[in-house]
């Protein structure tokens, strides 16, 4: 029997094991912890990798296509028209500010004028505008540039003549830049749209054609629109429907004639590709002729198409291969009393030479003729 020492003692040996499963659970939860933390971080430290290279090339890609030719070409062109504004500017800021106060505007209003007639020309050319309104407007901006030039020159070589020399290039340089700058545009467009133009010119002139041709179908397609609402009947449709009225189909481009000249030539076809009929007599005919004058013969060889063989059977024929002694029957009653009857000779039985062997020329012809045609024996 145990004591209440020995419970005691046993009691806290369990308590004991409890705690030591506890630490090695709390353990063991924090290792996990530090090991999903570890993980976490890593992830985060490989995604701030992946966002820093996706950016890096991002700004590749956004630098190599900000700094193409033509890109630094365009803002190049539009950075020198700034400095040249800017040096312009001041020579006759001071020229109009020495005569009068009030005409301090008159500068800004001079180069504003040059710029925004050669915004014109850039304008005029996006819109295909006529080449007068083009060149009326380079007019303009060349005189508002050269009188700025000369009132710069003119202030400028008071000081000395290189500086009245340079601010007059300086103010004509920007709206030439500008102008050479839209030129090249104008000239590099691209093949889409040399390509959108041809096909719209292709298709003006087709339309004009068209009308030209069919004045009839295209004046009953005009009126079948105007009389349908607005945007109800395309013109295609209009025009299909105006052709079945004209001419009586709505198969584009056939008229009555056309559709009589195609039968009568699809009729005049299939009676050259049917084969003429040649019988027994024309082909021995031409056998004949070939062997007695071999020296008229074709270069090219003869060809012979054999004749297509009666449709009755051979039992009922009324032409065998070999004539019997005996004289045909009379189909007519005789008018003479009947006689007695006789005895008939029996019936003629073929035997080895009854008619006489076809020529070996004419057994070579005739299988050469059989070969070449397709069309032998009524067979295919």
């Amino acid at each position: 029997m145990s004591s209440w020492f020995d419970e005691r003692r046993a009691d806290k040996a369990e308590d004991a094991k409890q705690r030591r499963l506890d630490e090695e659970h709390r353990s063991r939860l924090r290792r996990e912890e530090r090991r999903q933390a570890r993980e976490e971080a890593r992830e985060i430290k490989a995604q701030q990798r992946r966002d820093k290279a996706a950016r890096r090339q991002a700004r590749a890609a956004r630098r190599e296509k900000t700094l193409t030719p033509g890109n630094v070409y365009r803002r190049g062109t539009l950075a020198l028209v700034a400095a040249s504004a800017l040096a312009s500017l001041p020579a006759q800021i001071m020229h109009f500010v020495t005569i009068s106060v009030m005409l301090l505007p008159l500068p800004f209003a001079l180069e504003g004028a040059a710029w925004v007639m050669n915004a014109g020309v850039a304008y005029a050319d996006e819109r295909k505008l006529p080449g007068w309104v083009r060149w009326l407007l380079r007019g303009l901006a060349l005189t508002a540039a050269g009188y700025a030039a000369s009132i710069n020159y003119n202030y400028g070589v008071h000081i000395d003549p290189a500086v009245g020399y340079g601010l007059a290039a300086v103010t004509l340089l920007g709206p030439l830049f500008f102008e050479v700058r839209q030129w090249v545009t104008t000239l590099t467009i691209d093949a889409g749209e040399k390509k959108r133009r041809a096909e719209e010119k292709a298709r003006r002139k087709h339309e004009k054609k068209r009308r030209k041709d069919h004045k009839t179908v295209a004046d009953v397609a005009d009126r079948l629109i105007s009389a349908a609402p607005y945007g109800a009947l395309k013109f295609e449709d209009a025009w299909v429907r105006a052709w079945a009225i004209v001419h009586g189909t709505t198969e584009l481009g056939m008229m009555p004639k056309l559709h009589a000249y195609a039968v009568q030539s699809a009729a005049a076809l299939a009676a050259a590709q049917e084969p003429a009929p040649v019988d027994e007599k024309t082909i021995r005919r031409r056998i004949l002729d070939h062997l007695r004058r071999p020296s008229k013969t074709p270069v090219q060889p003869l060809r012979y198409v054999l004749p297509t063989p009666a449709t009755t059977a051979l039992a009922v024929t009324g032409k065998p291969q070999v004539v019997t002694d005996l004289p045909p029957s009379s189909k007519k009653a005789s008018e003479e009393p009947k006689k007695a009857a006789r005895r008939q000779p029996p019936k003629h039985r073929r035997s080895k030479g009854d008619a006489l062997p076809f020529h070996p020329v004419a057994k070579v012809v005739a299988a050469d003729t059989a070969r070449k045609h397709a069309t032998v024996n009524g067979h295919h």
